[in-house]
């Protein structure tokens, strides 16, 4: 993996076969809604806002006395917290036990969702919800999206306990879930299935299907007509915004994991790249992911810290340049853009500081810490939520696509400058097949009794001339030094699968020139050569060649190297 994965701060300025990148606009991951003050039932301490935001803000990781790192719904209460769609009491504490009321559940689904009306309340309202109530504008809303409904006698009952199963129906109802295959049998999962309502129990088949159910201590027993916790609510709550793609699955190897109900298909295995390739958020990365060959990598067991841009990211971009990305002589770029992307290691959020930290692609992104707002951001990209848990690493939506710093402005993927023709020669220039670099090479001879047929040491090196074109000079040291001069043609960035393990990429040459044995007859040769060249960072290429040269006999040498970019 060490080689693949490298990153490092960029600037919004370039990516591209003739493409800049244009600087990427901000964007929200999650349609949530604004913060959320949970209201004790009978006497509420503060008004939930009137209308919820689009885009909120995660916030520092919350700290609640009575809910301890180990507290079965802990994942669900941190996470919904630090989207400001729930939140504690004056005191600091959260009373994860405390029964919601159907007003609070009301509030809670204000905040946490964004859906559209499918219906309208009358002018006049619930008549037990006053137009002061302090929940007027959630239980509104709760009904106009479809989510609650009142009770004969056009009452509300807000201040009523809400049982566990009415909030399932509830979520069903608003986000409009509906089962998939088979039907979900309700006896199959719950034990006490016989104390589901009537009315109720194609609901929670759908809700059980599709992976919103959370039960504990027993993951078996539904309790139906039990009131709904603060905690159940929040487990529940969050399951439903996995659903609808807004968050990702909480880690397998959570605890809290074991509590919810898998009805449908099992909860994606928790690697950074299944969890990505599960959110609709992340389409593009899991594209581009593919594309480079780089999945295998990142479901290794790490960890990593992977600052994942979202497709909204992406798609600012200018229009061709994704389209180029993806075309196989531009996939060594690709490889660097995404492997600037991904720190070896895991940083939590309460790890993460700001500073300089080096990344895959050799070079380093500068993250920061706004302690004011408590706001992150990498380079100029903002940190759009707190870490993702994966079983090997975190996953940080970013509103930007970061640019490695080594990817000069102006310079497209074949190493053609904006502006210059593909094949102007260029001394130096990096060619469709990589960079121009010079280094050091053990040389083993296969025939012949010129430097060139025996065990030595070279120098190499390669320099583009053109975007297909490169002179790669040599010279193998012996009792006679022996000069190489081959011109080449660069064939472009090929995928090799190394024993079905690992897929990585190679930039196969060839060539013919002069090959010039420095006796005291200095004798000339017709030299043929071929070879590849493995980029092994952004700053670093193998090389490996087999030239021959034909003099007085013929003389043939296996050479493997390494050459500094330039």
């Amino acid at each position: 993996m060490g080689s693949l994965f490298q990153l490092s701060s960029a600037r919004t300025t370039l990516l591209a076969l003739g493409l800049t990148a244009a600087t990427v606009s901000p964007l929200a991951i999650a349609n949530l809604a604004s913060a959320q003050t949970p209201v004790p039932t009978e006497t509420p301490t503060e008004t939930p806002t009137e209308t919820p935001s689009t885009t909120p803000s995660p916030t520092a990781a919350p700290n609640f006395y009575d809910v301890s790192a180990d507290y079965w719904a802990y994942p669900f209460i941190q996470a919904l917290a630090q989207r400001n769609i729930i939140a504690g009491f004056p005191d600091n504490s959260f009373k994860p036990n405390q029964s919601v009321s159907r007003a609070e559940f009301a509030a809670m689904i204000q905040k946490a969702f964004n859906q559209p009306a499918v219906r309208q309340l009358s002018s006049g309202g619930f008549s037990d919800v006053p137009s002061n109530y302090w929940a007027t504008s959630a239980i509104q809303k709760a009904y106009e999206t479809g989510f609650m409904a009142g009770y004969p006698g056009n009452v509300f009952l807000p201040n009523q306990q809400i049982p566990k199963v009415q909030a399932i129906v509830a979520l069903r109802s608003g986000l409009n879930l509906t089962s998939s295959g088979t039907p979900v049998d309700v006896n199959t999962y719950y034990t006490d299935a016989s104390a589901i309502p009537n009315y109720a129990v194609n609901d929670v088949a759908t809700a059980t299907q599709s992976n919103i159910v959370v039960n504990y201590p027993d993951v078996k027993q539904l309790n139906p007509q039990t009131p709904l916790t603060r905690a159940e609510a929040a487990a529940i709550l969050y399951q439903a915004l996995v659903k609808q793609g807004q968050v990702q699955p909480i880690a397998s190897n959570l605890a809290a994991a074991n509590y919810i109900v898998a009805g449908g298909s099992t909860q994606n295995t928790n690697d950074i790249v299944s969890l990505a390739a599960s959110s609709s958020s992340f389409t593009t990365l899991t594209s581009l992911l593919k594309t480079a060959g780089l999945t295998d990598i990142l479901q290794q067991p790490g960890p990593y810290t992977v600052f994942a841009p979202t497709d909204e990211a992406f798609a600012a971009l200018p229009p061709s340049t994704l389209q180029q990305l993806q075309q196989p002589e531009n996939r060594e770029l690709l490889i660097k853009i995404l492997r600037y992307h991904v720190i070896p290691g895991e940083l939590t959020s309460t790890q993460l500081s700001g500073g300089e930290v080096k990344t895959f692609e050799d070079s380093s992104v500068n993250i920061k810490v706004d302690s004011a707002t408590n706001q992150i951001s990498v380079n100029d990209a903002r940190v759009l939520q707190p870490g993702v848990s994966a079983a090997n690493g975190v996953i940080y939506p970013i509103n930007q696509v970061l640019v490695p710093p080594n990817l000069n402005a102006g310079q497209s993927q074949d190493g053609t400058t904006q502006g210059q023709n593909p094949n102007d020669v260029t001394p130096g220039r990096s060619t469709r097949g990589g960079s121009s670099y010079i280094g050091v090479a053990g040389n083993i001879g296969l025939s012949g009794d010129s430097a060139l047929g025996e065990t030595n040491i070279a120098v190499i090196s390669k320099v583009g001339l053109t975007r297909t074109i490169s002179v790669r000079p040599s010279a193998v040291f012996g009792d006679e030094t022996i000069v190489l001069v081959p011109v080449t043609f660069d064939f472009a960035p090929r995928s090799v699968d190394a024993l079905g393990e690992q897929t990585f990429s190679i930039s196969p040459y060839v060539g013919a020139g002069v090959a010039i044995d420095t006796n005291d007859d200095a004798d000339l040769g017709f030299l043929l050569t071929g070879g590849v060249d493995f980029p092994l960072s952004s700053r670093f290429t193998i090389n490996g060649a087999v030239n021959a040269a034909f003099m007085d006999e013929t003389d043939v040498g296996l050479s493997l190297g390494i050459g500094y970019n330039f």
